[in-house]
């Protein structure tokens, strides 16, 4: 009993040490591409940390950290109503953690080019935030609006991150610069491709619904082959007026290559259509993650 215990013990202590690792790391890209690209090139950031970047400018004795602190405060209200608590709780940390990275982490970045300087802070920052994001928390600000419209409206983390950024850049246009807010756009735009990437694109699942007069064949060949579920729904041709048989599928990205040889192998007739899928709720092949 007491090994047990023991095992249950460590396994927590390891979780906790995996998440609080991701969102130390993806803090820490973050706050390379922050101080060493955004800053200067006096771009205007995304999401909280651009309103922090934004009134740093304003008033540059306001350090950046300690306003992205400030501004997380009252979102924080949100996260206790609406995230989940092991989410929030782990987003506390997360936000002490970046605060401190962006306070601590002064790396020079050699590119001046405003362009590739754009482009390389949104891959950073964006694998950084993804990094973030794929722990059991967040580094606060945006993140948490964004995890809370993903669970409510099921809106995508990246699409969420450049709507709000938008508003963003049209402040930044109006105080400072309609240059570098346009370089400051690329930036958000390359971020916001790469969080949907690292969080739900390497994950991507695809559903398939396949017609054929052999559904029966190809259902059992998916069940024992690629050892997925299979839901039969019943149908009828519009033009045929005959009764078909159409089969429902969700199955990950790597298996789609042997999702199509095997209807092929069975009926290389069959109509297939495979479409993205935004979220896969379910323990054997859900994506979703668990906020």
């Amino acid at each position: 009993m007491l090994k047990e215990s023991w095992k249950s013990r460590m396994e927590s202590l390891r979780q906790i040490a995996w998440n609080l690792g991701l969102i130390a790391l993806g803090s820490a890209l973050c706050s390379v591409a922050i101080n060493g690209i955004l800053l200067p090139q006096r771009f205007y950031g995304a999401g909280f940390t651009g309103v922090a970047l934004l009134i740093h400018y304003m008033f540059s004795s306001l350090p950046v950290a300690v306003l992205y602190f400030i501004l997380n405060v009252p979102v924080f209200c949100l996260g206790w109503i609406y995230a989940g608590r092991r989410f929030f709780l782990y987003s506390i940390a997360g936000m002490f953690i970046f605060t401190g990275t962006l306070e601590w982490i002064h790396v020079s970045v050699p590119v001046h080019d405003k362009m590739l300087s754009a482009i390389l802070a949104g891959i950073i920052v964006g694998v950084g935030s993804g990094i973030i994001l794929r722990s059991l928390g967040s580094a606060g600000g945006l993140d948490i609006l964004s995890v809370i419209f993903l669970k409510r409206f099921s809106i995508r983390l990246g699409s969420t991150i450049l709507a709000f950024n938008t508003v963003l850049l049209g402040a930044g246009a109006v105080l400072f610069s309609l240059e570098d807010a346009l370089y400051t756009l690329i930036y958000i735009f390359v971020c916001s491709y790469m969080v949907n990437l690292v969080v739900t694109g390497l994950s991507q699942r695809k559903a398939v619904h396949i017609i054929s007069p052999h559904w029966e064949e190809i259902s059992h060949e998916i069940i024992g082959k690629i050892k997925r579920g299979v839901t039969v729904i019943r149908g009828r041709g519009g033009y045929t007026g005959r009764d078909e048989q159409i089969l429902y599928t969700v199955i990950s990205f790597r298996e789609l290559p042997q999702l199509k040889q095997l209807i092929r192998g069975v009926d290389p007739d069959a109509f297939v259509v495979i479409t993205d899928t935004l979220e896969v709720m379910g323990q054997r092949i859900g994506n979703q993650p668990h906020w």
